[in-house]
This record gives structure tokens, sequence and C-alpha cells, in this order.
């Protein structure tokens, strides 16, 4: 086990060490607009991941109104939890270019748009497109920026705010799934959907709550600041020196600055000679707002790009390879007893207790708690939020690879409990990301671990589900999905060991020679 940022050895490269740094005093860290935006993100989970876990309902539905196979009408479900987690290295280069608040807004629109446009669906596929896409999309644009902005606004309390957080998808899937099936009641499943659009715009009020600290004081992107004096634009951020040292790109940013420059001293000249055109000040102040957009919109390119595939790539990191790896076995080991739990439960003539009290319900309750416990846990002085995280997952692999062979309902609550009470480490992920990287490639590298989950969530009900066709039973999906789960944290386990024996082998090495 390993406990801290240091012993994991993450270096970028150009020895700027952000990660070690402490951040900086600011009055909004850890105080009370801190909360605003822990319930800020809470709103969200409620309204995008709770929606999501609640899409069983709407699910019935559409097999009645369209008529098509399970598998056809499941891919709806899977496109928009899936595209909801994929976009992430994407919407990574919108909050570098336009902040999250903006990107959250953006974001809440277009989950609306995609709620709003399935209420008059005319098939399947139409769905797949305004369901699956649009409100996919809108949804990662949302819940990335939420995850990411309480990582900012906490430095002493960050695992129990993300717990905090993150439990919003635990109550969600019960207000979501009770609202939802009483709309569908009362009111049918298109007008169902046109209501939970309308509130889903309530996303947008979530975004404009995420009110950016100053990057003086997080430490990270660029800021392009204008003195009031001598109008010149400056540059002040380790990013863009980062940039700049390894020589691409750079000349393009210097230039924009330089034509920002050249406005700032024609407009200086025309109020100087009292010029009355204003024609020409308007444009002029048009053509300086654009060029203040694009040198934005490069630099955040640029931080992007080289977040991925620069000399300051996350890629180089071994761990966080190990990382990405590991979480494209995970979350389909969480996905799949969620969407197959129902049908085992029939197969083994439990239904009448599983309808008093369903075992996704207790999956769901227990998550909630798991998510608050282990975030309580992780932030106490003398535990590393790493080694909670890695017990929590082996305690998760060790539910499924035994859940094929429970066959009483008690004997299942319990699995279900104790998979509930694991899976809380999703409260962690952004924790033990942010340890991995530091603060400043926090929302690039959790949009890919995200991602990488997508893909899981994606093709891993699927892929459940052609095992059973196969073997008429669900048995093999567990073990298999339970194995490479196992893998995957084993060698998540084991990196930082082998990175860590690796620079005393080069400097044994370099001392020989």
């Amino acid at each position: 086990m390993y406990g801290s940022r240091e012993d994991i050895g993450y270096d970028f490269g150009d020895n700027s060490k952000v990660g070690s740094k402490p951040i900086k005093a600011n009055p909004d860290i850890d105080a009370k607009w801190a909360w605003m935006i822990v319930l800020s993100s809470f709103i969200v989970h409620i309204l995008v991941m709770g929606s999501q876990m609640s899409l069983g309902i709407l699910n019935i539905e559409w097999l009645e109104e369209f008529n098509q196979s399970h598998s056809l009408t499941a891919w709806v479900s899977s496109l928009s939890i899936g595209i909801t987690l994929i976009v992430g290295p994407l919407i990574g280069l919108f909050i570098n270019m336009c902040g999250c608040r903006k990107t959250a807004i953006i974001g809440g629109l277009l989950n609306a748009l995609g709620w709003i446009l399935s209420a008059y669906a005319s098939n399947v596929q139409y769905l797949f497109l305004t369901f699956g896409v649009t409100s996919g999309i809108g949804s990662g644009m949302v819940y990335l920026p939420a995850v990411v902005m309480v990582g900012q606004y906490f430095q002493k309390r960050r695992a129990l705010a993300q717990g905090l957080s993150t439990t919003g998808t635990g109550f969600g899937a019960f207000l979501v799934t009770a609202f939802l099936k009483y709309l569908c009641t009362e009111f049918g499943w298109r007008n169902a959907m046109f209501i939970q659009g309308a509130i889903s715009l309530n996303l947008c009020v979530c975004g404009a709550l995420m009110r950016p600290l100053s990057v003086k004081d997080v430490g990270e992107k660029y800021v392009v600041r204008r003195n009031s004096e001598d109008n010149q634009a400056k540059v002040l951020s380790h990013s863009s020196e980062t940039i700049k040292s390894s020589g691409i790109l750079s000349e393009e940013l210097e230039k924009e600055v330089t034509n920002e420059e050249v406005l700032d001293s024609v407009q200086q000249t025309e109020i100087g000679g009292k010029s009355k055109s204003g024609r020409n000040m308007y444009g002029l102040c048009i053509l300086k707002r654009v060029s203040q957009l694009t040198v934005t919109a490069r630099k955040g390119f640029a931080i992007w790009y080289y977040s991925y595939f620069g000399a300051a790539s996350l890629f180089t990191n071994r761990v966080f390879v190990a990382f990405i790896i590991w979480a494209l076995f995970a979350y389909s080991s969480f996905v799949i007893p969620l969407i197959y739990l129902p049908e085992i439960v029939k197969q083994y003539n439990l239904s009448s207790q599983n309808n008093i009290f369903p075992l996704t319900s207790i999956i769901a309750i227990v998550h909630i708690f798991g998510k608050v416990v282990l975030g309580i846990i992780s932030d106490l002085p003398c535990i590393s939020a790493w080694n909670v995280f890695l017990m929590a997952n082996l305690s998760f692999i060790t539910c499924i690879l035994t859940l094929p062979l429970l066959h009483t309902y008690v004997s299942l609550a319990v699995a279900c409990g104790l998979i509930g009470f694991s899976s809380g480490y999703f409260s962690l992920m952004p924790v033990v990301t942010q340890d991995l990287v530091g603060i400043k490639h926090l929302a690039n590298a959790y949009g890919i671990i995200i991602c990488a989950s997508g893909i899981s969530a994606l093709f891993g009900p699927p892929f459940a589900g052609w095992i059973y066709d196969i073997t008429n039973k669900y048995d093999l999906s567990f073990y298999i999905s339970g194995l490479l789960y196992m893998l995957g944290t084993v060698f998540l386990l084991i990196q930082p060991y082998i990175q860590k024996k690796q620079p005393k082998e080069k400097s044994t090495e370099e001392a020989q020679v």
C-alpha cells in the first residue's frame, strides 16, 4: 500500500511539482461557499446520475410503445450512461477553454433539450440521437465540472465533500424512480420526459453556482490580465511556461498577445486623437474581443493537448495508466448487478421477497452510507485515501465473485449490502486522481478516468447478456467481470512499487558508470 502523492512519485517532467505544493490561502477554500459547491454537485448527481439509474421505468414504457427487442431498446439507456462518461476528455477541453461554470450551464441546456425532444420520439432510433447522444453529452458537460469544482474548493475535507456530493446518486435513484413512475402512470411517458426535461433546467442553476476560484490561488491554467494603465496582456501561469519551454505553439500564442497589444495601442491612439468615428471604435472593440477569445481558446487547447500528448502527458505516469486500465473493468462490475439482479431473483423464485424490499434498493441505500463513511475515514490524518480505495475495491471484488454462489434472499441481501458499501469508493476516485496528478491536471485526468468507466458501462451489460444467451445463466458473467476487475486492481496495486524501483536502478547504473 502507499499513502501519499510523494510515494506515488508522479512527475510531469517540468520540475513543477504542482501536486506537492499546498494551495494558497483563499477565503472560499474549505469555507461557506465551498459547501454551496457541494450542494450544487449534490443536485447535479440527483438529476444526472440518479436519473440514469432510474431509466428502467422508461425502458418498460419504450418496450411497450415501439415493440422492439430488449437488446435494441436497452441501447438507449446504455448510450446515455456511456456517453455521459466517455465524453470526459472532450469536456476537459471545454473546461480549459470556458471554465466549469459555462461548461455546466451549456450542459444543463443540452441535457434538458435531450429529455424534451425525446418526448416526441417516433421510434427507438430517434431516442438514440435525442436521449442517448444529446442528453448524454449534456450530462457529461455537467457531471465533470461538478466533480472538479468540489476538488478545487476543498483541501482539508476533500474526501468528505466528494462523498457528500456523490450521495446524490443514491438519493436520485430513489426520488427520480418514484417520480418518473408516478408521472408515467398519471400523464404517460411522453409527458413524463417533457416534465423531467423542464426540471433538468435546474442544472443551469447548479452551473451558475460554480463560481471559479482565482487562478493564482488554485495554481492552475493561464490567465490573461489587462493592466488599466498600459493595457498590456501578461500571461501569469505555470502552464504557459511549460508550453513555451516545449517550444511548440509558443510562437502562435505570443503572436496573439502581440496582436492584442497592437489593438490596445490603436484604441489608445484614437482616444488620444479624439476620434469621433464611432463605427471604427466599435469595429476595433469587436476585433479586440475576438482576439481575446482566440487567445483563450488557443491556450485552453494547448493545456488540453499537452496533458495528453505533450512532454507533460498524463500517460507518462505508469500508475495513472494502470488506473485507466482498472477503470475499464471496474464500472461494469457495478452496473451488471443493477441491471440483471431482478431477473436473477426471478430465476431463484424469490420475487415475492424482492418485491417487499428490492435488492437493487439495498445497494442504493447502503451505497449512500458507504460514500459518506469512506469519505470520513479517508480524511483522517493517519489514514491514506489510496489505502481505503484499494481495500474497498478488494471487498467489492470478493462480493462479485461470491454472488453466483448465493441462492437465498438473506444471503443475496447481505452481499448486495456489502456491494453497496464497497462501491462507496466512487466518491474517492476524484481524490485519488488528484493525488496522482495534482489539482492542475484534475479535469483532464478525471475526464480520462470516467471515459474509461463509460466504455465499461457501455459494453459490460451487453457482454453479460451475450454470455447469458450462450449459457442460460449469469454466473459466468459475474466470474469473468470479477476476475477482470481483480486483475485491474492488482495491476494498479503493484505499479507504484515498480515505478519506485526503477529510479533506484537507474541511479545505481549511473553511479557505476
